[in-house]
């Protein structure tokens, strides 16, 4: 009888490979160990983001600004490149006006919408893992937003270049806190550098926005984009052109509106449309991928000994209240004081004082600064000793901010108020709201609020001006003492903008014409078009038109208005 076969034996697994540590894969490693820490310590780029994709390594930045993972959106590229047309054909660059306000609002609008537009998927793209949202913003950055349009939009309120100058050399200030943040003095001054390099670092981010939409990798929606741009300007071209030979007002309004088509012009156009487009790209890329400056935003962790500043601190403090009494007297005494005390006139006396006690208010400020930066504050002793010396010193050096601010009244009564005395007392000014503020952030020794709010007092104070008049000001303030002293310097008046027309126009004759006729003769020489239209210079124009001044040859030649 056959013998029946044996069923076979079922296999056994093999046995386990014992590895060691060296010879782990980085499959049989634990997630926690793949995905590296996202912590601002570590300087690597992570492997993968769920929503964005691969992350672009930069080795110059590290994780501090690792820029984003995806190219520029369309919708992102669209924005950018309305916005620079918009400010080619708006954007006057040899004065204020109107322009600066549309293209500031404009260039905010773009980036508003490249904040908000999510980024489309490719035709049969996987969904991502989370879904889309636009990145929230602190309250600071819509201040700081909002900061940088009024101040590109003092042209159009105020016609004195130089104010204006300084309104928008602060608005590059604001919009670079708007886009890349900052809390700390050197974070803001971190963030402003950033703002500066990220236009280059935009580039190839936008090569890649332009290159994915050629190759279809929008799923179609670039190519929409495109055909609807081309077809909005085809019919505003073709039905402006109708309208235009229909009426003749409407002719004209299109021709004040449409520049003439010179070679200088198409050159001024390109060179807008480029420097636009790349501080919209610069600041679109800082949105879509913002630095991390929390590392720059940390207090000091090195400190001082107790001796090592409270000692020259509190031998600063005893000479600032010796000043300081001698001040008090000098304002109690009046005239007659400085008169007997010193030989020299009140005016002469507040000329000569007023500088250097600008100087010593702004080092003081940093003395402040590196004091609170670097004193201990461990025990309770530190804290009383460190409210106790620099609060003396800030209550203490607000009486030289008065003292400096008094001298300065009485310089211009002698001498007139001109555009460098109203900037000084500015300053003056802001440095002593900034003294009160580090007195306020003395009581619980926590000021990390301090440096973006004296900023913004600043900012304020600049904005203020402007709606001040200063030009008008410092007419009125001449006039006034025209009136008195029967001396005035029509020379120096004439230079002033026309915001100053107003305020000249209450002066008798000849000294009228003398002061008005020169700036007449500028408004008359350079007229306006709908890009530089700024109230001052109607204001001005509407008054000579109603009261014109006459060429006076006879006035008399410069002189310094020390």
């Amino acid at each position: 009888m056959p013998e029946t076969p044996k069923p076979p034996s079922p296999a056994r697994p093999p046995a386990p490979t014992q590895t060691t540590p060296s010879q782990t894969t980085p499959s049989q490693t634990a997630p926690s160990q793949t995905a590296p820490s996202r912590t601002p310590s570590n300087w690597g780029p992570p492997t993968m983001s769920p929503l964005h994709g691969p992350w672009v390594p930069a080795s110059l930045w590290g994780r501090r600004w690792a820029g984003p993972g995806r190219p520029a959106s369309p919708a992102t590229l669209l924005a950018i490149v309305v916005a620079a047309v918009v400010a080619a054909l708006s954007l006057p660059l040899d004065r204020g006006g109107v322009g600066w306000m549309v293209t500031a609002a404009i260039g905010v609008t773009a980036l508003v919408v490249a904040r908000i537009a999510p980024y489309p998927l490719a035709a049969g793209a996987p969904q991502p893992l989370v879904s889309w949202r636009a990145p929230t913003l602190a309250p600071s950055r819509y201040a700081w937003s909002v900061a940088t349009v009024l101040l590109l939009s003092a042209g159009t309120l105020r016609a004195a270049g130089w104010l204006f100058a300084l309104c928008v050399l602060t608005a590059v200030v604001t919009s670079a806190l708007a886009v890349a943040g900052g809390r700390s003095l050197r974070g803001m001054v971190v963030a402003t550098v950033l703002a500066a390099f990220s236009v280059l670092r935009a580039l190839p981010w936008v090569a890649r926005g332009l290159a994915r939409i050629r190759r279809g990798g929008t799923g179609g929606s670039g190519i929409r984009v495109v055909a609807t741009v081309a077809v909005s300007a085809a019919l505003l071209v073709v039905f402006g052109a109708l309208f235009a030979s229909a009426d003749a007002a409407f002719s004209r309004m299109l021709d004040s509106i449409v520049p003439d088509m010179r070679v200088d012009t198409v050159v001024r156009w390109c060179f807008i449309f480029a420097v636009t487009a790349g501080l919209l790209s610069g600041a679109a890329y800082l949105r879509a991928a913002p630095p991390d400056l929390s590392g720059w935003d940390r207090p000091a962790t090195r400190t001082v000994r107790r001796l090592e500043w409270a000692v020259p601190l509190c031998l600063l403090v005893a000479m600032f209240a010796v000043f300081v009494a001698v001040q008090l007297a000098v304002l109690f005494g009046g005239a007659t004081h400085v008169l007997t005390t010193e030989g020299l006139t009140y005016s002469e006396y507040a000329r000569s004082g007023f500088w250097q006690l600008l100087v010593v208010t702004g080092l003081t400020l940093l003395v402040l600064a590196g004091a609170a930066r670097w004193a201990p504050r461990d025990s309770r002793t530190d804290r009383v000793l460190i409210r106790a010396v620099l609060g003396a010193l800030a209550a203490l050096t607000l009486v030289i901010v008065a003292s400096a601010l008094h001298r300065m009244d009485l310089y211009a009564d002698m001498y007139g108020l001109t555009r460098l005395r109203v900037l000084v007392s500015l300053c003056e000014l802001w440095l002593g709201v900034v003294f009160v503020l580090v007195l306020v952030a003395g009581v619980r020794l926590r000021g990390a609020w301090l440096p973006r709010v004296a900023v913004g007092a600043g900012v304020f104070a600049l904005l203020g001006l402007v709606a001040a008049n200063p030009d008008g000001l410092i007419a009125d303030r001449n006039v006034d003492r025209f009136v008195h002293s029967h001396r005035i310097d029509t020379w120096y008046l004439s230079t002033l903008s026309p915001d100053a027309v107003p305020a000249l126009d209450r002066l008798p004759q000849p000294e009228r014409d003398c002061a008005l006729g020169p700036i007449a003769r500028r408004l008359n020489a350079d007229p306006d078009d709908w890009r530089g239209m700024n109230y001052g210079r109607l204001r001005a124009r509407d008054l000579l038109a109603t009261r014109p001044a006459a060429p006076d040859h006879s006035c008399p030649t410069p002189y310094a208005m020390d």
